[in-house]
């Protein structure tokens, strides 16, 4: 089964998950989507599994709560496309897409086992 993870290299949660993936020997891709950005239909099918738009954001994030208030409310998925190609470092990390169309958000290692039939 053929895996992408998409993140960015930076954070912490996804450099888990890659490790993870490595350990249980698991072939992967890594995308870093600020160097690489997603077209805006990737995201709106990211955003339909995950349960929405508001489901995908990370909403802790201090990129979040350093937004003005009038672009932490996009009214359509267009402005939700803007942003999230604006600031990539709102999707909520890593993003997990195996080849038969699952999609999962976050990393946690039961969350993974469980994911990716690891007992």
């Amino acid at each position: 089964m053929a895996t992408t993870l998409y993140g960015l290299k930076n954070c912490d949660t996804c450099r888990k998950a890659r490790r993870w993936l490595d350990r249980f020997g698991i072939a992967h891709d890594f995308v870093d989507y600020r160097d690489t950005p997603q077209a805006p239909e990737v995201l709106a099918g990211w955003a339909r599994h995950a349960g929405g738009w508001d489901a995908l954001i990370n909403r802790s994030s201090t990129t979040w709560r350093t937004l003005p208030g009038n672009r932490k409310a996009p009214g359509s998925d267009a402005e939700w496309k803007l942003l999230l190609r604006e600031y990539p470092q709102l999707i909520r990390r890593p993003v997990v897409v195996t080849d038969d169309g699952v999609v999962t958000q976050g990393f946690t290692d039961n969350g993974f086992k469980k994911r990716f039939g690891v007992a």
